[in-house]
């Protein structure tokens, strides 16, 4: 299942996410990934993993135009000469010379001067063929309204935090009217399963109900309804298993009545950072170089 990006340019609508994915464990978890039939893989400069998405493309024996490769541009490389060496820096340890999906990975709310330049900078990369199509990353409303008056291209991606908990209706009525994709970042609510979260959504009774009817788990439950919606879906995992159940959701379909009762398990509760809260001064560090 592929998805048209506003610029005509086309995506698998499941790709594999490699937050918090080790260095040394990429290479293999992205090489099985594609091994299983995934053929869209999200990484970024600040996972610094990069490398070893690169390593797991290449093993994987998978031609690379066949492959769609996302990363993110950091903070501390935002600016228009740093975000041009910072795309430089991405491909080199991607391996790669062109990327498919480059993303401002944070709005840098107090200097959103800088972050209006690297737009600007990707808008360049756009134009020389050195990527195939821009975006950002956990930008909200307001911002996301700046940046559509301050720049030339529409973003073709804005990648959030969503899933059943946390659905964020205003700014995906706002990327409608901007034929803007919402990416879900966190889509099965792992973010829920840690950091002392009320509950789990993993362990939600009405997802759970619905899981049952189709012999599916609450993991493909959440994907389904994220496709449904046409939305992209970039889950995480390091394990065969789980990466294949997750890849595993095209045999189903959910009800309406189903897709309502998920819609309302919306709780308005943010599982990540603020993105207000992303500063130079607090999360600003080096990406090296390749």
């Amino acid at each position: 299942m592929t998805l048209t990006l506003n610029n005509g340019v086309t995506l698998p609508a499941i790709g594999l996410g490699v937050f918090q994915t080790p260095a040394e464990e990429t290479a293999t978890a992205v090489a099985e990934a594609l091994r299983v039939g995934y053929r869209h893989i999200d990484t970024a400069a600040a996972y610094m993993n990069e490398q070893g998405v690169g390593e797991g493309i290449r093993a994987s024996g998978v031609a690379r135009e066949d492959i769609f490769i996302e990363t993110k541009l950091w903070i501390s490389d935002y600016g228009y000469d740093a975000a041009l060496h910072g795309f430089d820096k991405s491909a080199a340890k991607l391996g790669v010379d062109q990327i498919d999906l480059l993303l401002l990975h944070q709005p840098l709310t107090s200097r959103f001067d800088l972050t209006l330049d690297a737009y600007r900078a990707m808008e360049k990369l756009l134009a020389d063929g050195k990527v195939r199509a821009i975006g950002v990353s956990n930008f909200m409303p307001e911002l996301l309204t700046r940046l559509l008056a301050e720049t030339t291209v529409v973003p073709a991606v804005n990648q959030i935090e969503l899933h059943p908990y946390f659905q964020q209706k205003e700014l995906q009525a706002l990327h409608a009217e901007h034929n803007i994709l919402t990416q879900a970042w966190s889509p099965i609510g792992g973010i829920t399963s840690y950091g002392g979260g009320a509950k789990s959504a993993f362990e939600d009774e009405t997802l759970l109900a619905i899981a049952g009817e189709y012999g599916k788990s609450a993991a493909q439950v959440m994907l389904r309804w994220h496709l449904q919606a046409g939305r992209s879906v970039i889950p995480k995992s390091t394990k065969a298993a789980r990466m294949a159940e997750n890849f595993d959701v095209f045999d189903f379909e959910l009800t309406a009545d189903q897709i309502q009762s998920i819609d309302a398990l919306d709780t308005g509760v943010r599982g990540g950072p603020d993105p207000d809260s992303i500063t130079l001064e607090s999360y600003g560090m080096p990406i090296p170089e390749a």
